[in-house]
């Protein structure tokens, strides 16, 4: 019992931490304590991809925004010791950090430089040894003095920059650099001391208690938008969002199961493809390369950065950015409204390839779910597919269309989705980056009047659901109040928009990234004819 207890209370250093995550260790920071996740990660609920997003990394906000209190405690089985001091992130190796194993050698290097240094060890150090890029632009430094591996591949030192793209995505992070707090390590602690203040206020007025009559309360509409069976499966997604963040009971088996009953029961999509995806959604929000909800590759970019043929590595794939993607991404804020139309049916696709590839936990707490899962898919497939269009609707045509009609008039839950993050940054502000200003920097909310809010069923509050992810719906416009008064206390920018206005600033994205496609095509004739006739570049 003593040497566990020892081995919980070892101190590491950051080295060592660094030479663990070489060795394969996926190993992340809950507070102060380190969390060896190589056992659990395979049978994590939310899928492993999330935690792969947390290596190297201090995840205490993300564990604790994404997490009930069980799951926190349970995660203290894989405490392999504590650092001391304030952690430096990495750049997880799924992001394309890169690590050097540890050698023992070193071991007597750290304790000479902790000698010399007045008893600092190198994980207190202000600029510890790292893995990733040292350089910074020294414009950028006077605002980001911890500049990562990922800022810095886009601003290199000493090159001019002579695309029109990348001078586009430079001058968005000069801009996204100069709007919000400063990524200093002193300006991000103060953030985060703040939100978890935050957190404190909103947990003592009650805004995570759900009040189970909220819902029923709900009812009335559901009645009425049962004339449509596509208006009933968009209201009832909105407490499978509830039930899938554990913001119902608070307990991850009921909620599940809820979200089960929900979603594959009554609608024929997966809870659990959902939770897997959203999960890293959460975690990584509006990354092209790593966030799931903006890969839609070749019919959709929001970001000029999706023309370089990013590899997702949500989908472990390349999104290649061919014929077919310049042609439908030059005409996307045209195909926006009509392609969302169809929304429906690539979830159905989505949740088949979780059910059938094997992406479901098979062991750990949620092994089970699986079962429940293909039985709501037959008992869906049964009551809508058999029983509704097959033994109750007499033709093919009158078929067509009754399956057309009910999948497309959902299409205002997809616009609903998608709006909150398709017009908001994209930009990678590298691992010093706290938390509470990524979700903010990459969510708006909408504004709508009160009794609208069945209509977006939760939705129209997407940074404080960001913020807060557990908070059942009816509360989000409560705890509203109160992120904005973190906003304006912190200097970070409360992006809201009408939902029109909304509308118009996506479709302005969209229309201005499908404008580049034009611009990158030109570019790209221009360096085949230089190289045709021979010319170089000047470097």
């Amino acid at each position: 019992m003593d040497n566990v207890t020892s081995a919980r209370d070892r101190v590491w250093s950051r080295r060592e931490i660094e030479g663990l995550i070489a060795e394969g260790r996926k190993i992340f920071i809950l507070d102060g304590r380190v969390i060896k996740a190589d056992a659990w990660a395979p049978f994590h609920p939310g899928g492993d991809t999330a935690i792969l997003h947390m290596v190297g990394r201090d995840g205490t906000d993300e564990v604790r925004a994404l997490h009930s209190l069980e799951a926190q405690a349970h995660m203290q089985k894989f405490v392999i010791g504590r650092v001391e001091g304030r952690w430096i992130n990495f750049l997880p190796p799924i992001q394309g950090g890169h690590f050097r194993p540890f050698v023992q050698e070193e071991e007597q290097e750290e304790d000479n430089g902790s000698q010399t240094d007045g008893g600092l060890s190198s994980s207190n150090s202000s600029t510890p040894p790292s893995p990733i890029f040292d350089a910074v632009d020294s414009e950028v430094r006077k605002r980001t003095s911890s500049s990562s591996a990922s800022s810095v591949s886009e601003i290199e030192p000493t090159t001019i920059i002579a695309d029109p793209i990348q001078m586009k995505l430079s001058a968005e992070k000069a801009s996204d650099i100069l709007k919000y707090p400063s990524l200093d390590y002193a300006s991000q602690d103060q953030i985060v001391a703040k939100y978890r203040e935050l957190d404190a206020r909103i947990r003592a007025a009650g805004l995570y208690k759900c009040a189970y009559w909220s819902y029923a309360l709900h009812y009335g509409h559901y009645a009425i938008s049962g004339l449509l069976i596509g208006i009933f499966w968009h209201q009832l997604v909105f407490t499978a969002h509830d039930s899938g963040h554990m913001g119902i009971t608070h307990h991850f088996h009921i909620d599940t199961c809820i979200g089960i009953f929900i979603a594959d029961f009554l609608g024929g999509l997966s809870i659990g493809w959902w939770k897997r995806n959203h999960n890293v959604h959460h975690v990584v929000t509006n990354s092209p390369e790593h966030d799931p909800d903006i890969e839609h590759m070749p019919f959709f970019a929001i970001s000029t950065r999706f023309f370089d043929s990013l590899r997702s590595t949500y989908y472990n794939r390349v999104m290649d950015f061919d014929v077919v993607a310049k042609w439908a991404i030059s005409k996307q804020h045209w195909t926006y409204y009509p392609i969302l139309l169809f929304g429906r049916f690539n979830l159905y696709r989505l949740s088949w390839e979780y059910l059938l590839l094997g992406q479901a936990p098979k062991k750990g707490p949620a092994w089970w779910h699986w079962y429940l899962e293909i039985a709501g898919q037959c008992f869906f497939w049964t009551w809508y597919g058999y029983g509704i269009i097959y033994k109750s609707i007499p033709t093919g045509w009158d078929r067509f269309v009754f399956i057309m009609i009910s999948h497309m008039v959902t299409m205002p839950l997809h616009v609903q989705i998608t709006l909150s993050h398709f017009a908001m940054s994209t930009t990678d502000m590298g691992v010093h980056e706290s938390f509470a200003q990524k979700m903010l920097r990459t969510t708006m909310d909408v504004d709508c009047p009160t009794w609208l809010d069945f209509f977006h069923g939760g939705l129209q509050f997407q940074a404080v659901h960001h913020l807060f992810p557990r908070i059942p719906r009816h509360n989000l416009r409560k705890a509203q109040k109160y992120v904005k008064e973190f906003c304006e206390d912190t200097g970070i920018p409360y992006v809201i928009y009408g939902f029109g206005e909304g509308n118009k600033e996506v479709i302005s994205r969209l229309g201005e990234v499908a404008k580049q496609v034009k611009v990158f095509e030109e570019c790209r004739k221009a360096c085949a004819k230089e190289v045709v006739e021979g010319h170089g570049f000047d470097h």
